[in-house]
């Protein structure tokens, strides 16, 4: 089998990851409309090239980071897998707690969302706009472009980088949602192939369905400062969501719990993300708009 994955350091260690699960695979690195620079504000950029690789017959199967995947797929493409979750919260590289930075300090990061919940939490810092990939951020860290720069924790652990940070609450601040999950695409027709047994971890799908159904609710895109977490705990699920004015001064939050046992459990979780990201969006209105 061929399996597509973008060509950055995380994107491909994210796909070594799947073929170890699966065993004979060939991965196929791919441009994506974001590898190229394509505009920030649309989610499709990330995974433009391999939908088409897939439509194409060129790959059989295509790794994504579930953060970075929009609600509306292509047409005759279907998400089934979601191996297991590498953990979802942010972590503040380069120092302390969050609370210990000094007024003024220059915290690095292009995220509507970490942006927005930063000025929540911390009016008086600065925010520094850095992107690129992690070592390419971590650099500008490295050369004080920034005191410190917030990072997903599972592309560092996934990197196998050691960095000196520290953990911010998921609960407290919402990552975005599917955070630090992955997820598989394939083709409609392909949607029972015996291999993805191999890439369902069970609770990381009923968590990514459940926020995911949130993003979904709350029409989120890279210009909507959206947050959600969800926790299994047995066969309840327990879910946050989240959306905050650009600015943070405005913030507006939902928690719900459902039980998702049983064949519709994956339902269960996606209807408690649409409730609750419904309610969101209904109390925020036009406030979320950027």
């Amino acid at each position: 089998m061929r399996l597509g994955t973008r060509r950055s350091a995380l994107a491909l260690a994210q796909a070594e990851l799947v073929a170890a699960m699966l065993g004979d695979v060939e991965i196929v690195p791919l441009a994506t409309g974001g590898d190229a620079g394509a505009g920030p504000d649309d989610k499709s950029r990330w995974v433009d090239g391999l939908e088409r690789a897939l439509l194409a017959g060129e790959i059989d199967l295509a790794v994504h980071s579930a953060k970075d995947l929009p609600i509306d797929l292509a047409p005759g493409l279907e998400l089934l897998g979601a191996p297991a979750r590498a953990g979802a919260e942010d972590v503040l590289c380069g120092t302390g707690a969050l609370a210990e930075l000094p007024a003024g300090a220059r915290v690095g990061t292009s995220s509507l969302r970490r942006i927005a919940q930063l000025r929540s939490a911390r009016p008086d810092l600065e925010v520094a706009p850095v992107r690129g990939n992690v070592d390419t951020r971590l650099a500008k860290l490295e050369a004080g472009e920034a005191d410190a720069i917030i990072l997903a924790m599972a592309g560092l652990k996934r990197l196998g980088l050691q960095v000196v940070g520290t953990p911010i609450d998921p609960i407290e601040q919402p990552p975005a949602p599917g955070q630090g999950a992955l997820a598989i695409q394939v083709r409609a027709e392909d949607a029972q192939a015996p291999w993805l047994a191999a890439l369902i971890h069970r609770p990381s799908l009923i968590a990514v369905a459940a926020e995911r159904g949130a993003l979904a609710a709350l029409e989120g895109s890279c210009k909507t400062a959206i947050g959600a977490h969800a926790q299994l705990q047995g066969e309840s699920l327990k879910l946050i969501v989240e959306a905050l004015t650009p600015d943070g001064r405005q913030r507006f939050r939902r928690e719900g719990e459902a039980d998702v046992g049983g064949d519709r459990g994956e339902a269960a979780a996606r209807a408690l993300g649409v409730q609750l990201g419904e309610a969101v969006r209904d109390e925020g209105g036009a406030a979320l708009e950027l």
